[in-house]
């Protein structure tokens, strides 16, 4: 649903009628005329195209542009974010989905404000998923990334796959973030980062039941927006399409 995927080779400079799965995806990404989006072909080639007409049936597409590679990576993020206050949620959100991220899991944690604490102050929640379809928008992504639904940190954990690398931002013990990276190659990694107030220790020894490896961004404490941004960043540039 989050990907515009034809069964057809594409050609710069012309017209294409998009039916079913695909016009659902076009949708889903908030298509409308005259609106551009980016969309892969049978030979998995990204192109942009501009929306000429839309129906309830179909939509007619003009092919404009081809990207000499990918617009998505080849390394599958999954970020678990600790729910913060006001409109972090929301810029972490929208940097993370710039930055490549597939999915993005907010959770609550011991520290971190409860959704419906947050909902009181600022109901914003319900906006996630089109914070994120924005972002794809503006950064020509094929592909919107699902915002998962606020659920306590222990019952993220335990629908969480077996593959993959598994890390932790933890400040107070964790190990050195490059020498982790080096050491555990890998395509698909699910990173997670806490609340203002960092992770309790229970907390931390039951990610690390689950296969987590806290590591650390140096010495300083970052914000937890921060923190975000930089460990995508740094596995985008690691591991995946960056640099």
């Amino acid at each position: 649903m989050g990907r515009i995927i034809l069964n057809e080779k594409v050609v710069v400079g012309k017209e294409i009628l998009m039916k079913g799965p695909p016009l659902e995806a076009l949708r889903f990404q908030g298509g409308r005329v005259e609106s551009l989006v980016t969309l892969t072909d049978a030979e998995r080639k990204d192109f942009r195209g501009r929306v000429l007409r839309l129906s309830e049936t179909e939509a007619s597409i003009f092919i404009f542009d081809v990207f000499p590679a990918p617009t998505e990576p080849s390394l599958e993020i999954v970020l678990l974010q600790a729910l913060p206050e006001k409109e972090r949620m929301e810029l972490i959100i929208q940097k993370a989905t710039e930055l490549g991220a597939f999915a993005i899991l907010p959770f609550q944690s011991e520290k971190s404000i409860s959704l419906m604490e947050r909902e009181a102050k600022q109901k914003k929640a319900h906006r996630w998923q089109q914070i994120a379809i924005k972002a794809v928008q503006q950064s020509r992504r094929a592909r919107v990334p699902c915002v998962g639904e606020c659920r306590p940190l222990q019952e993220v954990l335990e629908h969480l796959g077996e593959e993959g690398l598994k890390v932790l931002l933890w400040e107070k013990g964790g190990e050195n973030l490059k020498s982790v990276l080096r050491q555990h190659p890998a395509q698909k990694i699910y990173a997670m980062v806490g609340p203002e107030g960092g992770f309790t220790e229970k907390e931390v020894k039951s990610a690390k039941g689950k296969g987590f490896i806290p590591v650390k961004l140096g010495q300083r404490i970052l914000r937890t927006e921060t923190a975000a941004i930089s460990l995508m960043a740094i596995l985008q540039y690691e591991l995946g399409d960056l640099g």
